[in-house]
């Protein structure tokens, strides 16, 4: 049952305008004009810098879609050895990195080429049949979720930029090899690996930071360079620092010094390009579940920060969560599309987080389109630490996972699974001293050692959605999210030496993290025999219709296997978003080892393929230089394309 007794209704705009985050530079106004996209091309992770992953082909379309075949497989051959003195082309001598390609990259194309990345090399495919034009082998393991693409100007060629450890690169696109107009002799020292793609919007590179999260640690700012030699231009203090005006009751104490996590750790970020505006969703601000040392709301963490792209200067924030003890952070950057409503047109974005709440706002100013009310929720008893009273919950849409538990109305029973299962499943309630929940933003009991064991239970757990983020249809106003209907169980403990506490937390001086049924350090889910033991439906995939803010449709996404004929129908959702496209369609993996297409605006299966691996990235969709539309991504480490017969 929920604990939560009442509500607040939002009285105070939560988008506030501070001053300027100043940076060391300033980009110049001879920056590039950034021109439309291609239809058939994909130059960025999600396309096009509103982050939609929304493609205007046709070829491809309900009529047809049916008939889609593999077209074409590319996996990449053994490695050759390492360069000589980064000088590209794949000669020199060392030892080559592994093979394949990462499953959680998207590849982008431009102008009938494909580049990919993987392991320490970086490919140039036709994109019409998947042979390859160069390969590029770099001194280390590339960032493994995607590449950048400059289009250059009058003094530079067009440039793949891509990290490698705390170095970013840049490759001349036309040949693969090392560009050393860029930074010295091709690469810039970051400081900080980043596993995302370099972000480019006109000659500015945005990157996000993978610093970790822990109480102590480097920080998680977002930097900013300029695309043609590589000299940073500014950055933004990711946690609130002492002058901002939104600092003072956001740390209580000096939680926000020397401060790790608050990154942008998501691979990509989003553009308004007619508002100049660049949008940054920040992370936790700590990698564990106890924040005693943090009182206050921690901004920005667990945040949508919006920014004048060219300066770095401050405009709005919108809190997601305040004081994460739930690891809910914002896995992707938002879409941006225009609401009508009540016959007024708006800017705005979706926005979702890993507890699986969709929040629709004004992109100008970051209000509330269809209203958020800050309602009171649980208080933990660890010791120490510092609850929010209030979480903001979206009038609408409703929360898009499960996110409480009733065992008597909840559990999973026979005719949904199997008698076997359901044993496992009452045994290990039995073994975790039963599981408690009190709804929404349930926070983990304080269990103390030597004592029995008694266990929290949290829906969603680990993330409703992931990574994938939403896509984005412009012509009906719909936005699409895929979630899990998954737990995390467990307690906060007082530390022991040896605990297995992970490594965000290695080095931490924190006195409580977290613990379970498995020992010191490990947290679990709430499953047994490989499932959960909640009833299913146990991943589905959503329609909001971001005018109204109501779900326009929803399905179960992916089967179990197994599970009995008949009850495999439960939803097996990865961790890969979808892509729509102006024929009408969706498409979208599971992690069922599935590829579906579904009708955007009825939410109808209309073609589905069963691949040898998990498409566990965003799928993309392009035309090759014959014209011909590609739908494409990448399953079992190599880029699978799919085309009409």
């Amino acid at each position: 049952m929920s604990a939560v007794a009442g509500v607040i209704v939002l009285s105070v705009v939560l988008a506030q305008v501070g001053p300027a985050q100043q940076g060391k530079g300033k980009a110049t106004k001879a920056a590039a004009k950034q021109t439309s996209i291609p239809p058939g091309d994909w130059p960025l992770y999600s396309r096009d810098l509103a982050s939609d992953r929304f493609s205007p082909l046709t070829q491809i379309n309900t009529t047809n879609v049916a008939q889609l075949k593999q077209a074409w497989t590319y996996r990449p051959p053994a490695p050759p050895p390492s360069p000589d003195n980064e000088k590209g082309g794949g000669k020199g001598k060392g030892k080559g990195g592994p093979a394949g390609l990462v499953a959680e990259l998207t590849p982008i194309v431009v102008n009938g080429v494909m580049y990919v990345a993987g392991g320490n090399r970086v490919f140039a495919l036709d994109a019409d049949n998947g042979k390859e034009s160069w390969s590029y082998t770099a001194p280390g393991p590339v960032a493994n979720r995607s590449v950048g693409y400059w289009p250059g100007d009058g003094n530079n060629p067009p440039r793949i930029l891509f990290t490698t450890g705390t170095k970013m690169m840049a490759l001349n696109a036309n040949t693969g090899t090392v560009d050393p107009g860029f930074g010295k002799e091709g690469s810039v020292d970051i400081g900080i690996g980043w596993g995302g793609a370099p972000y480019v919007y006109k000659n500015l590179i945005i990157m996000g930071n993978n610093n970790g999260e822990a109480n102590l640690g480097p920080p998680g700012d977002t930097k900013t360079y300029d695309a043609r030699t590589g000299a940073k231009l500014w950055e933004f203090k990711s946690v609130a620092q002492p002058g901002d005006p939104n600092h003072a009751k956001a740390w209580l104490d000096d939680g926000w010094k020397n401060r790790s996590g608050v990154n942008v750790w998501g691979w990509y970020f989003t553009v308004d390009e007619e508002r100049n505006l660049l949008y940054m969703t920040f992370g936790s601000p700590a990698g564990n579940y106890w924040g005693g040392d943090r009182p206050g709301t921690n901004l920005y963490g667990n945040s949508i920060v919006a920014v004048d792209a060219t300066t770095g200067q401050y405009k709005w924030h919108f809190q997601l969560v305040h004081h994460d003890l739930w690891d809910s952070d914002l896995p992707a950057a938002p879409s941006l599309f225009n609401v009508v409503k009540n016959g007024r047109t708006i800017p705005a974005l979706a926005v979702i987080n890993k507890n699986a709440l969709m929040y629709i706002l004004n992109r100008e100013t970051g209000e509330p389109i269809h209203g958020v009310e800050e309602r009171p929720v649980p208080k933990g008893d660890v010791p120490g630490e510092w609850y929010s009273p209030t979480q903001p919950f979206p009038v609408k849409p409703p929360q898009l996972a499960r996110n409480s538990f009733d065992k008597a109305k909840d559990m999973v029973t026979a005719a949904d699974t199997t008698p076997e299962h359901v044993k496992a499943c009452e045994e290990l309630w039995e073994k975790a001293g039963g599981y408690t929940n009190a709804g929404p933003f349930s926070p983990f009991v304080y269990h103390e050692a030597g004592t029995p064991p008694k266990s929290s239970i949290q829906f969603p757990g680990n993330g409703g959605p992931n990574w994938g983020g939403t896509t984005a249809d412009p012509t009906t106003g719909y936005v699409f999210i895929a979630t899990h209907d998954a737990a995390l169980s467990g307690w906060i403990e007082k530390k022991v030496p040896g605990g297995n506490y992970g490594n965000l937390t290695e080095g931490s001086t924190l006195p409580y993290d977290r613990g379970s049924i498995s020992g010191p350090g490990p947290y679990t889910g709430f499953t047994a025999g490989g499932f959960p033991c909640q009833k299913p439906p146990w991943g589905r995939l959503f329609a909001i219709n971001a005018n109204t803010g109501d779900i326009a449709w929803q399905v179960v996404l992916g089967i179990n296997e197994r599970l009995p004929e008949g009850k495999q129908n439960v939803g097996n959702v990865g961790s890969a978003g979808g892509t729509t496209t102006a024929g009408g369609l969706l498409f979208i993996p599971s992690g069922d080892n599935r590829f579906h297409a579904f009708d955007s605006k009825a939410g109808k299966e209309l073609w589905q393929v069963k691949m040898d691996a998990t498409m566990n990235a965003n799928p993309m969709t392009y035309t090759g230089k014959s014209g011909k539309q590609y739908v494409a991504g990448i399953v079992g480490g190599a880029v699978v394309a799919f085309a009409l017969p």
